[in-house]
């Protein structure tokens, strides 16, 4: 779902924003936060920008389609209440 880079630039800002008396601990801080930070969204279900804009048109086009359909058949109703 999301690249392993993104987990590591957050976990590299987590750590640099430690203080310098825990700089031992950095490395293993840096490892932990990212593991948490992987866990963490992905139980939260989430999609990448790309997905998200692929389903929109994806639902954008259905919405079209359903119009028309719907237009359709209104049509055909009133012609049919015509004859």
């Amino acid at each position: 779902m999301f690249d392993s880079k993104f987990f590591d630039t957050l976990s590299k800002k987590l750590s640099d924003v430690l203080p310098d008396s825990l700089h031992d601990a950095k490395k293993d801080l840096e490892k932990n936060f990212h593991s948490v930070l992987q866990s963490a969204f992905s139980k939260l279900e989430l999609v990448t920008r790309d997905e998200f804009d692929v389903q929109t048109k994806v639902l954008s086009k259905t919405r079209l389609k359903l119009e028309e359909l719907a237009e359709k058949i209104a049509k055909l109703e009133e012609e049919k209440k015509e004859r």
